[in-house]
């Protein structure tokens, strides 16, 4: 057992690192069961597409809005403290979201606040946690624990979360939030046993001035090739995805003819096609430069846009959602790992949060695409413009693409 362990998390990774981690899935398990069930929810209180594509809106605002000063705030003071202190509130918001489902006084507008407020609090831990790993792991084995964190969030966040939290909420709406609830409280616990190292603000530093500690980050990331060229991707196609992907729940009930237990499934081979990816990443990073990695992992997510268009067919269009699971986790894993080796310590934070921004910035505006796009013309709708838009945005990066590298 003891070497089962040692292969899967090596001792040099840290004790600290094993708590991260474990809170890491523990919390991820938690937004697997959400991502299923807030949707859902608001799909139950109406079935105004435009109002279910604000649900989206609600989880991918909040990192637009916050994301910048999260990560002055987390260059700014100590990251541990950041992160008990969100997972609290968010814990706060759930706690109040339970009470209004079991005294039956819920509504369409408490409950997008409610979201909306969790989403916030959300940005916060998120972005104080993300810088936590490279503080506590040697740069060469960031590879490594990413992949770890990696794994647990397809598995438990993509994979077991969703549907788990579909099949609660058929038991009662306020099942999967109660169930989020103990989770982020564990995960709580589990952060507390970190130590960190010296970082932040120190006795006699100068007055922070954060507009400057903005400027800084916004200056380094468009100074640096790898990176910049990250977070321009990013931006670009999350306008398309964030389209197809606010009416999801409406295309599979819709297009699909699936139910709620449907939803979550496709979501479940979604994650079982990272966890594919999970495996395969090792081989592929070996074998193609992270600029042809790139290119392809475009070239798919173009076709899955088209794919998910034409079809009705709920098998076909697993097999996309598993083609498509292995891309985003490929994608996600090497965009996480170049940023953390190239980004100095002091500045993960800022450096992050630009990419945040980049990332809901797209989804944001996207959202608001497909809502009106689906009122107008049918959930079939965004998936033309994704797929139209991303073979658009395919040829104008193309050349950019080859300025990823592997190291810094």
């Amino acid at each position: 057992m003891t070497s089962v362990v040692e292969r899967v998390l090596p001792a040099r990774l840290g004790t600290g690192f094993r708590w991260l981690l474990a809170s890491s899935w523990l919390t991820n398990l938690g937004d697997g069961l959400a991502a299923a069930a807030g949707p859902l929810l608001i799909a139950t209180l109406t079935r105004d597409p435009l109002m279910i594509s604000l649900a989206a809106l609600v989880g991918w605002a909040p990192p637009l809005l916050f994301s910048l000063y999260a990560g002055v705030l987390s260059d700014r003071h100590n990251r541990r403290t950041i992160v008990l202190t969100a997972n609290v509130a968010r814990a706060l918001v759930l706690a109040a979201l339970v009470a209004l489902m079991a005294t039956g006084t819920l509504t369409v507008a408490t409950a997008l606040a409610a979201l909306t407020l969790r989403s916030v609090a959300e940005v916060f831990a998120d972005n104080a946690t993300a810088t936590l790993t490279p503080m506590m792991v040697e740069r060469d084995d960031l590879s490594l624990a990413n992949a770890r964190l990696g794994t647990g969030f397809i598995t438990l966040n993509q994979l077991a979360g969703p549907p788990i939290g579909a099949a609660l909420f058929g038991l009662g709406m306020v099942w999967p939030f109660a169930s989020q609830l103990l989770l982020v409280a564990a995960g709580v616990v589990l952060v507390s046993r970190i130590t960190l190292p010296p970082h932040g603000r120190q006795a006699g530093d100068p007055k922070p001035d954060t507009v400057r500690e903005l400027i800084a980050g916004f200056r380094w990331t468009l100074r640096h090739a790898a990176v910049r060229t990250l977070a321009l991707t990013i931006l670009i196609f999350n306008f398309t995805f964030g389209a197809a992907w606010s009416v999801l729940v409406l295309y599979t009930q819709d297009q699909l003819g699936l139910g709620a237990i449907g939803y979550g499934l496709m979501a479940t081979i979604e994650g079982i096609g990272g966890l594919i990816g999970t495996a395969l990443y090792g081989t592929i990073t070996r074998r193609l430069s992270l600029g042809a990695l790139m290119r392809i992992g475009l070239i798919i997510e173009t076709l899955t846009h088209l794919g998910l268009a034409l079809t009705h067919t709920p098998w076909v269009a697993g097999g996309i959602f598993l083609v498509f699971g292995a891309h985003a986790f490929i994608w996600g894993t090497t965009s996480v790992t170049v940023r953390q080796r190239a980004v100095p310590r002091e500045l993960q934070g800022r450096v992050g949060s630009v990419n945040t921004i980049c990332v809901y910035a797209g989804l944001v505006v996207g959202s608001l695409i497909g809502g009106m796009l689906a009122t107008r013309f049918g959930v079939a709708a965004p998936f033309w413009f994704a797929f139209a838009g991303s073979a658009v945005f395919v040829v104008v990066l193309w050349r950019q693409l080859m300025l990823i590298a592997h190291d810094d």
